[in-house]
């Protein structure tokens, strides 16, 4: 039995990446995981995974998993996955929010004003996607008293990092888990914001292949990477602190949460803070002063 054995979440963008560490270190606990994501065959993405492969990790994990197709730019698609939960588990523990529509060019070097207005979809899946996930999360926790909403963000919050709309995504995630905070505070619930440092994604390391450049970048040091699965970790451990709800409101640098908890990546390191070149969390937990 997992330590969040009986506890149920929600995994937003879960075919690969991110997601998919975050939802397997979960599964790992003991959770039943909600797992999302748009890529339900393997010709649909030129990188691997589907939501279903995930699902099927997960159990292998431990956990109990439910893959659901969903396209976080679709509010009628959201408001189904959260009924659904509701209606099979009664209860929502853990929302992780990161699904986030990155575009191709993301890491081309051209202003902005030379790359295309649809690149504003970003802040459709990775802005107001969060919203609308926490907005129907909050309604089946406020009544349970408990609960904790994660954004995925990092050190992009405060230092440039790819370009204009990525960076305007990150800050505004950052300060809607802030201000979530403000709003949850008698509601049992707890909302931070998670700082990611360069994570070996799949799509990070097609990048660092194809894109030699990048290994010179501030914020694509390998040496500082960590697995998909370390923020997972982190949360899981956050979700197994019976006072949680102390660090509600904050920006937290996973690494340094990590340490605070003494957690490891999956190979046993300790993933190092990078604050000092990137910079620090602009907000803290509503609870404290």
């Amino acid at each position: 039995m997992g330590v969040l054995s009986g506890k149920v979440a929600v995994v937003t963008g879960a075919s690969r990446g991110i997601g998919k560490g975050i939802a397997l270190a979960l599964a790992e606990e003991g959770v039943t995981v909600y797992v999302t994501g748009r890529t339900v065959a393997p010709d649909m993405s030129d990188l691997p995974g589907t939501v279903a492969e995930t699902a099927r990790e997960c159990e292998r994990r431990g956990g109990r998993a439910i893959a659901v197709v969903v396209d976080h730019g679709q509010d009628e698609q959201v408001a189904a996955l959260f009924a659904q939960v509701k209606a099979e588990q009664g209860r929502l523990d853990i929302l992780v929010n990161n699904a986030f529509a990155l575009p191709d060019n993301l890491t081309d070097p051209e202003p902005f004003w030379e790359k295309p207005l649809s690149d504003w979809h970003m802040m459709e899946v990775g802005v107001r996607s969060n919203y609308v996930a926490a907005w129907h999360a909050a309604q089946i926790m406020a009544p349970q008293g408990s609960g904790l909403i994660v954004a995925i963000s990092g050190y992009t919050g405060v230092s440039y990092t790819y370009g204009v709309i990525f960076g305007t995504c990150k800050t505004a995630a950052d300060r809607m888990a802030h201000d979530m905070a403000v709003e949850l505070k008698d509601s049992g619930i707890t909302s931070i914001s998670l700082w990611q440092g360069l994570t070996m994604t799949e799509r990070a390391e097609r990048n660092l292949k194809n894109i030699p450049s990048l290994k010179d970048g501030a914020s694509t040091q390998i040496k500082d990477a960590c697995s998909p699965e370390f923020p997972g970790r982190v949360i899981a451990a956050l979700a197994s602190d019976s006072d949680m709800q102390r660090y509600s409101g904050g920006t937290y640098i996973t690494a340094e949460l990590a340490a605070e908890f003494d957690v490891r990546d999956i190979d046993g390191r300790q993933i190092h803070s990078i604050r000092e070149t990137r910079g620090s969390p602009i907000w803290g937990s509503v609870y404290a002063g």
